[in-house]
């Protein structure tokens, strides 16, 4: 009788040790199956796009409505100070970090004077050339295609190859 109990309360404190450590695996497991290569993550994009070309249609003295059009709605409007809009971006790709963009603008009587956060106007000239890129493209001889892999082979070797008549 005294092995059956003394066994069963050894029993009991393996199983009951073993809870405390079903808790540490339980939390680390979501972190592990995260880093996983083949686990797929999808892409969180979050509040307005704004792209450079939306930041050069601004202009000082457009209407709420002009700026509305082009940009969209506000992600943060302060009901405290209605001449104040916030937009704010969020990105998050696979497993890397949030990367978050923010816009502000502010109105004076409904016009647009001013414009702060992470995007700025770029002037005209800075956007010519930012778009102007050469690409160098080198094209193969179209005589060098014609030869077959044996010929091309022969002439790599130092064999000049027999013409046909």
């Amino acid at each position: 009788m005294h092995k059956l109990l003394i066994s069963t309360l050894a029993g009991y404190a393996v199983l009951l040790s073993g809870c405390s450590t079903f808790e540490n695996m339980a939390e680390s497991i979501p972190n592990y199956a995260s880093n996983l290569p083949l686990m797929y993550r999808p892409d969180i994009q979050q509040g307005n796009v704004i792209t450079q070309e939306m930041i050069n249609q601004l202009k000082p003295g457009m209407s709420k409505r002009q700026v509305t059009y082009i940009l969209g709605t506000p992600g943060l409007v302060d009901s405290f100070h209605q001449d104040r809009w916030d937009y704010i971006y969020t990105l998050k790709e696979n497993a890397q970090d949030i990367e978050q963009k923010n816009l502000t603008i502010f109105f004076e009587n409904d016009q647009l004077t001013r414009i702060s956060g992470d995007y700025r106007p770029m002037p005209v000239d800075e956007m010519e050339a930012a778009d102007k890129k050469e690409t160098v493209v080198d094209v193969p001889d179209y005589e060098a295609q014609k030869k077959g892999i044996v010929t091309r082979t022969l002439e790599y070797i130092g064999i000049e190859p027999m013409e046909a008549e």
